[in-house]
């Protein structure tokens, strides 16, 4: 289940835009940190590319935003592969150690390499902070729930068993490699990451270190970037469609995509890369504070959805999600404490931000709304024009939504035109019995033709139909009326569609020579 579709339902509106928030960043930096730790393991095992670090995330981005623009198809047998070689690889890794251990072959890193000083003496707060450190390491998990419904039937089963042997190969993993890094007293460097230096100091430099190194791990956390690609755009749509974000974001693309979330988080993520200059350690900090937010209130609202429903043995879940939002609380307080100074005060800072937007944009929506309103407008009647006559000046009207603005460019048509004929597009979101409905009872004098779409493009059809309109009206001029209202001030212009400028470019193209805006002003 969605987090915070969980915050939201249990917890009340507040917590379920804070819980958004906190996912928004989560998935920026997921691609971020994925990708960065992904070309400094590459650069690891070919140190000569290191300077082009963020150029080459830089173009690892670009490579993930092309494929999910264009459409993956089976794309769960395609990450199967680097995916088991990962799994494989590392599970080999921790056992050739484990073995050169037991067998005393095993040669730590010299002590010129591991030489540091311990600065801090053992204390709660230390093995809080470490814990906390440690728990970092085992996020991305909430891409499993984001993403119940691409599961097969019975989806939540397959989901928890999916989430379970995540849960076990993570832990298993984490405590070998940690185990490992341990008794061959490594300590990760600048020019090195930890897990290119236990794979040499186990596999030596031998195809094996490359394999790991130079492929199964970049390839791994790439696919890990890749999550966001699919659970960023899906809630940016819910968030869009309650009215919290820029409609733009709820629209599918041609290949049945969110073409605009892909964008945005491409181009967000992109800016951390440049900003951070690709350093995974400066992004880490901003990355623990908005996966634990969410993670924290999604358990505090599991626990009041068992308490409240008190379903056979709630009693027991319940006390698991308590244990769960109390262990990520934690987790929260000492990332935040310990790292605020170092990066993690700008999530602690945008959460709330964001929190500030999605309110203000969904005023801004219900004041449109209200604006544009058709509840209080009579059916009028219009003067019945004669049937059969040759019509010389024709009128198109371009009907996206019926508003008021529509109703004063249907005015508008019928004071200039001795023809007027209105066209909808259906993108697959239109309600044609409430539109048909209402359109009887305003506009019954005026035809109304909808329009199919099955590739959700609203330019295409509308030229289709422009130009077999004008074919049928030789000789005469034919007007091109487009409704559009005109916000309260510039930038509320981002927060709507720009159908009306593509459109007259594109009738532009087609040499229509007579296209009229007929604005409607907030």
């Amino acid at each position: 289940m969605d987090l915070t579709i969980v915050a939201r339902g249990n917890l009340g509106l507040l917590s379920g835009l804070i819980a958004g928030a906190s996912l928004i960043i989560d998935y920026i930096l997921t691609v971020a940190v994925s990708v960065s730790a992904g070309i400094d393991n590459f650069v690891s095992a070919v140190p000569v590319l290191r300077p082009f670090t963020v150029e080459l995330c830089l173009v690892a981005i670009f490579l993930l935003m092309l494929t999910n623009l264009r459409g993956v198809k089976e794309s769960g047998r395609i990450f199967m592969v680097p995916t088991y070689a990962f799994i494989v690889s590392i599970f080999v890794l921790i056992g050739v150690g484990m073995f050169n251990q037991v067998t005393g072959q095993l040669t730590p890193i010299p002590p010129a390499e591991t030489v540091h000083k311990v600065t801090e003496q053992l204390s709660l707060f230390l093995i809080l902070r470490a814990f906390a450190a440690g728990c970092t390491a085992l996020t991305g998990v909430e891409a499993i729930s984001d993403g119940v419904l691409a599961f097969k039937p019975p989806e939540w089963i397959n989901a928890r068993q999916t989430l379970l042997y995540l849960g076990v190969i993570l832990g298993l993993m984490f405590l070998g490699i940690t185990y490992l890094a341990h008794i061959y007293q490594l300590v990760p460097n600048e020019s090195e990451t930890v897990l290119s230096l236990l794979s040499r100091q186990i596999f030596g430099i031998s195809p094996l270190y490359y394999f790991l190194i130079l492929f199964a791990t970049p390839a791994i956390l790439l696919l890990a970037a890749n999550t966001s690609y699919a659970d960023f755009p899906r809630l940016c749509y819910f968030l869009a469609r309650d009215g919290f974000l820029p409609r733009q974001l709820a629209l599918l693309g041609d290949r049945l995509v969110y073409s605009n979330g892909i964008l945005l988080l491409s181009i967000c993520a992109a800016v951390l890369i440049v900003v951070f200059r690709g350093d995974t350690t400066a992004i880490i900090p901003l990355y623990a504070v908005g996966v634990f937010t969410s993670f924290t209130l999604s358990q505090a609202g599991m626990v009041i959805h068992w308490y409240e429903g008190k379903e056979r043995g709630w009693q027991a879940s319940a006390v698991m999600n308590g244990l769960g939002a109390l262990a990520t609380a934690v987790v929260l307080v000492i990332v935040v404490w310990t790292k605020f100074a170092i990066g993690a005060w700008i999530v602690v800072l945008a959460i709330p931000l964001f929190v500030w937007l999605f309110v203000s944009i969904r005023k801004h929506y219900q004041y449109v709304a209200n604006r544009l309103s058709i509840q209080e407008l009579a059916p009028r009647s219009y003067m019945t024009r004669p049937k059969g006559a040759l019509a010389t000046h024709p009128a198109i009207v371009i009907v996206g939504q019926l508003h008021r603005g529509t109703v004063e460019a249907l005015d508008y048509a019928r004071s200039i035109g001795d023809e007027v004929v209105a066209i909808h597009v259906d993108t697959g979101s239109t309600n044609r019995e409430k539109l048909q409905t209402r359109w009887q009872e305003l506009e019954s004098d005026i035809d109304l033709y909808i329009l199919e779409s099955p590739y959700r493009s609203v330019v295409t059809p509308i030229l289709q139909f422009v130009s077999d309109f004008e074919d049928q009206h030789p000789d005469v001029l034919s007007t091109i009326i487009i409704p559009a209202f005109v916000p309260r001030r510039w930038w509320e212009s981002v927060l709507h569609n720009q159908t009306t400028l593509f459109l007259k470019a594109a009738l532009r193209t087609k040499k229509s020579r007579v296209v009229t805006t007929v604005h409607y002003y907030l």
